[in-house]
């Protein structure tokens, strides 16, 4: 799909989508509770239905409303549906779902498409062998057999937060005790907050005893309860810049004491010298130009892109720093905005790690650009669309519906002039 962004100056407010962060965990533990829970406030993106799918395939029944979930947990791990399991490109379902499948004892196979099974999992790779478990990879399809045992976890904390979550979910249902020490450094921590947090919503108890040691015991259960998500920072750093950039608006739809990592596009943008108010649930952003400064993406590296988009129409020079996962995501996702950028005149420049900006505020259309499938690249273009000087086409943009489908209609909500040819 193409679309056509128009130069608008945008206006009005937006709702933002519940977290995806939130709903995946909010899914797996309801999943895992022997019982009814409901589930509200869910937006069904390719990512969210990927997860929902695979927790049916293990046996748990899942119904789904307009924008709510019912769903009746398994009993145990010996009702599984189906021994394949297509994760889509979803990285959290993968990761999320790998220890906890291993608990059925089957022989597992996980599918997924572009560059999912390309990405990094040599994490549970060691594990599973280390444990005398099957393990398996190619750029096909991931194999597992076997069942993960209580004991010490020894986890690299500056690949992915995903591993930890996906063990934390599955430990405290084995018979022992465990404990994962975490190499530093550690990031990502705030993603391992809201794993903890959502497994007491369950009545999951898991501690940290000091700074690079979770406590897990076993023997517990999950619990079936109501929960209602809460709103997405990772999708509100588009339209945080859109207002920072463009004009003024209104995001609405936030907790504004959540955990989210991404809640750090507050910090980042007053950082710049951008002005924010917040408001009972959520906030207003107050267009500007943002100033010389280095960002930090150690804890919030979904904002990479958008953040290029920010610093591209700066005043002086910035410096992205601990960027280097980005390279590891759905595309690599510093070379895909340096290309894109670029052929729209942006001074910008990367290392492995490093992200450099030298700031404009004229830029001019080049007609075309791709979204290199990749759902944030796609959006992150988006909003640089609308401060053009002419309409920019962006190629791939169905990308976005792996985790925000309504993106374009909320973008259009504010004014912004869009066509789209299928």
């Amino acid at each position: 799909m193409k679309v056509k962004i128009y130069p608008s100056k945008c206006s009005g407010e937006v709702t933002l989508p519940p977290s995806k962060s939130m709903a995946h965990r909010a899914i797996i533990c309801a999943s895992l509770a022997n019982g009814k829970s409901i589930i509200k406030n869910i937006a069904y993106s390719d990512d969210i239905l990927a997860t929902i799918e695979g927790m049916k395939k293990l046996g748990a029944t899942i119904s789904k409303n307009k924008d709510s979930l019912e769903i009746i947990g398994i009993k145990d791990f010996s009702n599984i549906q189906d021994k394949i399991i297509d994760c889509n490109e979803s990285g959290s379902t993968l990761r999320f779902f790998i220890p906890i499948f291993s608990l059925t004892g089957e022989k597992i196979e996980f599918r997924g498409k572009n560059r999912l099974l390309q990405r990094p999992q040599h994490i549970y790779e060691k594990i599973f062998k280390e444990q005398g478990l099957f393990y398996f990879q190619n750029s096909d399809k991931l194999e597992i057999e076997g069942k993960l045992k209580a004991g010490k976890y020894i986890v690299d904390g500056n690949i992915s937060s995903q591993f930890i979550s996906g063990l934390l979910f599955t430990l405290p249902l084995l018979t022992g005790d465990s404990i994962i020490k975490i190499n530093p450094p550690f990031e990502s921590k705030s993603y391992i907050d809201l794993t903890i947090d959502m497994l007491k919503t369950f009545e999951v108890n898991v501690e940290f005893i000091d700074d690079l040691t979770l406590s897990i015991k076993g023997n517990q259960k999950y619990f079936p309860t109501e929960y209602t998500v809460e709103g997405d920072y990772s999708q509100l750093g588009f339209f945080a810049v859109l207002g920072s950039l463009n004009n003024s608006i209104i995001c609405k739809g936030l907790k504004i004491d959540s955990k989210q990592g991404d809640k750090e596009i507050i910090e980042i943008i007053k950082k710049c010298g951008l002005k924010v108010k917040v408001l009972e649930n959520g906030y207003k952003f107050y267009s500007g130009t943002p100033l010389s400064c280095e960002i930090n993406l150690e804890n919030c590296p979904d904002l990479g892109p958008i953040l290029t988009v920010l610093t591209a129409f700066g005043k002086g020079k910035f410096k992205i720093y601990n960027a280097q996962r980005l390279r590891l995501k759905e595309s690599d996702r510093i070379e895909a905005m340096e290309m894109e950028l670029k052929k729209l005149g942006v001074n910008i420049s990367s290392d492995e790690n490093n992200i450099y900006i030298s700031g404009n505020n004229n830029y001019s259309s080049c007609d075309e650009v791709f979204g290199h499938k990749d759902h944030r690249i796609v959006m992150s273009l988006a909003i640089m669309a609308t401060l053009l000087d002419k309409p920019l086409i962006i190629d791939g943009a169905e990308a976005i519906n792996k985790s925000y489908p309504n993106f374009f209609e909320d973008l259009a909500s504010l004014n912004i002039k869009i066509k789209s040819k299928n």
